[in-house]
């Protein structure tokens, strides 16, 4: 039996990074899916949502792929913190996290399209910040310009000066894609790993 594509339903230069850890020979498509929020649903659930719906979108046209949505969803006391888009909301992000816990629901799902199947994962991260003054976070936006990342910071960079702690199973899975999950789907989808 052949060794179906592998394709990464997403534009994020951040997950394409981690999977090449893993798997050098894929390509990614843009799954164009609706991120508005259902209402009432929990931000664990939405992260789950999202993910199969990414992986879903991404896959169609494609008849033998395995096909990878991956979604995080950043809450702070039930609030949920988007990617800011501007300087002001990541500084409003992070000074509301200060001195605070926040919880990333990275979820992770693996569709194949020779059988329909999904195998899914759902990472669950707890971050610790330290207590920020101003003059950090504004030094801290400048250099880092996380504006694009949920919670307004990047921890595979600078972002990690930010924190007391991180508690998780995966430390990928808090950059957007939980690697060590997405290895365990891939060999139950029949991919040789390492």
């Amino acid at each position: 039996m052949s060794v179906p594509r592998l394709v990464l339903g997403s534009t994020s230069r951040y997950r394409a990074e981690l999977l090449r850890r893993l798997y050098a020979d894929f390509e990614q498509r843009a799954p164009g899916t609706d991120e508005t929020a259902l209402p009432g649903e929990t931000p664990r659930a939405r992260a789950l949502r999202l993910a199969v719906a990414k992986a879903h979108a991404a896959a169609q046209g494609l008849d033998d792929a395995l096909v990878i949505g991956s979604d995080q969803v950043a809450e702070l006391s039930g609030v949920v913190l988007d990617k800011p888009g501007t300087e002001e909301r990541a500084r409003a992000q992070l000074t509301a996290s200060s001195g605070r816990e926040v919880h990333f629901h990275t979820a992770l799902c693996l569709h194949d399209t020779r059988n329909g199947q999904d195998l899914v994962h759902v990472d669950h991260t707890l971050v610790r910040f330290r207590s920020l003054d101003a003059g950090e976070i504004a030094r801290y936006i400048e250099r880092e310009q996380p504006l694009d990342c949920a919670g307004s910071f990047k921890c595979e960079a600078l972002g990690i000066s930010l924190f007391e702690r991180i508690e998780n199973d995966d430390p990928t899975a808090l950059i957007g894609l939980p690697l060590i999950a997405l290895g365990r789907l891939l060999r139950e989808a029949g991919i040789a790993l390492p």
